[in-house]
């Protein structure tokens, strides 16, 4: 490409083409950062609500509240959730001019938390539904809230590495 007639040099081109790499990569890993700590935070209280609130939906019977209200705390927490998703995401790319993207986080530990999460999140319920024992609600809320804080760190963690 020639710029007023003259054309780069070869050490020009690797140059323009190394800061258009690392302009890329930056894009990348501002797109991969982390929430903010408050959405973080929300996050991982829902992860830890929501296998309680659901295990009340799917009881036998009712379990320490009716199941119209365990459904309507269901409703309640995920349009909570739903509408802070949409401002954390609309404040982020406010701030950064940059989008949120999963596609840029690494892929060998999204991919089995999109599927491992919502298996234990729902399959704590069911386990409940069969057996009565609230331990499994207990320990997949547990486990969903450290899950959902480990993710954060890590991602954090990749953020500062990238950056």
């Amino acid at each position: 490409m020639e710029t007023n007639g003259v054309r780069p040099t070869p050490e020009q081109a690797r140059s323009a083409l190394a800061d258009t790499e690392h302009i890329r990569a930056s894009a990348a890993a501002l797109s991969a950062t982390p929430w903010p700590n408050w959405f973080a935070v929300t996050v991982t209280l829902y992860a830890a609500a929501l296998p309680i609130a659901y295990g009340g939906v799917m009881a036998d019977t009712d379990w320490l509240l009716p199941r119209p209200a365990w459904m309507g705390v269901m409703l309640a927490i995920t349009v909570v959730y739903t509408a802070l998703f949409a401002v954390a995401g609309r404040a982020w790319c406010d701030k950064t001019g940059v989008a949120l993207r999963f596609d840029v986080l690494p892929k060998r530990a999204t991919v089995p938390l999109a599927i491992g999460l919502p298996a234990l999140l729902v399959g704590a319920a069911f386990a409940f539904r069969v057996t009565g024992w609230p331990v499994w609600l207990i320990a997949a809320s547990l486990i969903g809230a450290a899950t959902s804080a480990g993710f954060h760190l890590a991602f954090v963690r990749l953020h500062r590495k990238l950056a």
